[in-house]
């Protein structure tokens, strides 16, 4: 996916502990690092997520789905470009796409998929119309929707 399609960028510098014997970043840190790029995107789009969302909207988002693909290997002091953007709005779920480059080399992609629930019974719940008026609001590409299941 081009760079330019992703309204939100987070940065962040390599530290000495995510980075493996071989001196490269190990390979589950790049999920802490899409965690990172998800809760700035929160801010970014204006949701004080966990305390905000959980009170106003009486549910929460649990992770359902994670993967991602190395096409490179980060290392200790990196600068690293985390883009990140919802792509699809289900009934409940959303689906996030994420990339990560160092400059103009595309390091890792990835996908997170995330379900509303209600805390209490952890049975899903619509996603809340403000969340969903927000990231169309924010978004440059427009997420799909729909009620189908991701």
């Amino acid at each position: 996916m081009a760079r330019e399609q992703f309204a939100f960028c987070h940065t962040l510098r390599v530290r000495w502990a995510e980075v493996d014997r071989q001196g490269i970043v190990f390979n589950g840190n790049y999920f802490l690092y899409f965690d990172v790029a998800i809760t700035e995107y929160w801010r970014a789009i204006g949701i004080d997520y966990p305390d905000g969302f959980v009170k106003a909207f009486a549910t929460d988002m649990y992770a359902v789905k994670a993967t991602a693909e190395y096409h490179g290997s980060a290392g200790f002091d990196d600068f690293l470009d985390i883009h990140g953007r919802t792509a699809r709005l289900g009934r409940s779920s959303m689906q996030f796409l994420l990339e990560i480059w160092r400059g103009g080399e595309h390091l890792v992609s990835g996908e997170l998929i995330y379900v509303n629930a209600d805390p209490a019974t952890r049975k899903s719940a619509p996603l809340p119309g403000p969340l969903r008026q927000k990231i169309i609001d924010y978004e440059r590409v427009q997420p799909e929707t729909g009620a189908a299941k991701l």
